[in-house]
């Protein structure tokens, strides 16, 4: 087969603002530590505006599919949920939008399970059992044409002024199976967390990095797409078949002129002509007069290399 083109959208750390009114029960809990936090310095930096004119540059794109790597919310209030849901389904048809949970996601104990019941259509897998629910819908596969896309979790509650990460043993032998299956095509992992040491403080981290890399190692994978530290990085992890690209993005919400990146998106676009694949990476970014979205650099993430059809 030749010929083959797939252009991929990511976005993440939507961070979706302004933040609602919170009951005095919502915030007994972690979520005043972040309450405060919005108020002092997030909601000076993110803004809804800015998030709507970054979807409009995408659909100008028009890509095949959008990949969003997690932190939609805030604090995971129920109105937080409730309204990226409601989000989500302006952003396309759950068929073209495939979503991974970050940590902001899974912000107090319970929260997971709301999100995962709430934001099921985008984090359904194609042959998902109507059983699957919260930790069992990850990873989950979905096959658009010779393109896999596989969704990681790392969502987890966690202490207040900790934002770390968890890959834990039964994800990552359900991965090495998909990853297994799913040879010969581009396999896409979505993952919040940079499975990359160093690439988050020690707060911040994904804990689980080694077995992840050891995954990759055993099974392959041709991309991972990540959030979380709100730059635009690209790191390289040892695999089976060769080095792989990591790749970040900014907060799609992000401001100019603050001490990261102001708001982004990455553009990838695959190819492969009969069994040599190729990816090439445009990042477009938000000017300083906040006016439009321009590219700002890009790269081919890996030479064409022969591999086995599937």
């Amino acid at each position: 087969m030749s010929g083959i083109m797939f252009r991929l959208a990511h976005i993440s750390d939507i961070h979706l603002g302004p933040l609602p009114r919170l009951t005095p029960r919502e915030l007994a809990s972690k979520r005043i530590t972040g309450y405060v936090n919005w108020h002092r310095n997030r909601r000076k930096r993110l803004f809804g505006s800015i998030l709507d004119s970054l979807m409009d540059d995408i659909r100008a794109v028009a890509p095949d599919h959008l990949a969003i790597t997690g932190d939609m919310v805030n604090l995971a209030a129920a109105a937080e949920i409730e309204a990226v849901t409601g989000w989500l389904a302006a952003a396309g048809d759950p068929h073209d939008v495939s979503l991974v949970p970050g940590n902001h996601d899974a912000y107090v104990p319970g929260a997971f399970k709301t999100i995962c019941a709430a934001w099921r259509p985008n984090m359904r897998g194609d042959d998902e059992p109507l059983s699957a629910s919260g930790d069992n819908l990850f990873p989950y596969l979905r096959r658009r044409g010779d393109i896999a896309l596989i969704g990681v979790s790392t969502a987890a509650a966690s202490p207040p002024f900790m934002a770390s990460g968890f890959f834990g043993p039964r994800q990552a032998r359900d991965l090495t199976a998909l990853l297994t299956q799913c040879q010969g095509l581009y396999r896409v992992v979505l993952i919040h967390h940079p499975p990359v040491r160093g690439a988050a403080s020690r707060t911040k981290r994904m804990l689980g990095i080694g077995r992840f890399s050891k995954v990759l190692r055993q099974a392959g994978a041709e991309l991972v797409l990540h959030g979380h530290t709100h730059l635009e990085t690209i790191y390289w992890l040892d695999c089976r078949d060769g080095p792989v690209p990591v790749v970040g993005v900014p907060s799609a919400s992000e401001a100019a002129g603050g001490k990261r990146p102001a708001s982004g998106y990455n553009l990838i676009t695959i190819e492969r002509s009969n069994a040599d694949w190729s990816a090439h990476l445009q990042r477009f970014g938000l000017d300083r007069e906040a006016r439009q979205f321009n590219l700002v650099r890009e790269e081919a993430l890996r030479q064409p290399r022969t591999q086995s059809r599937p």
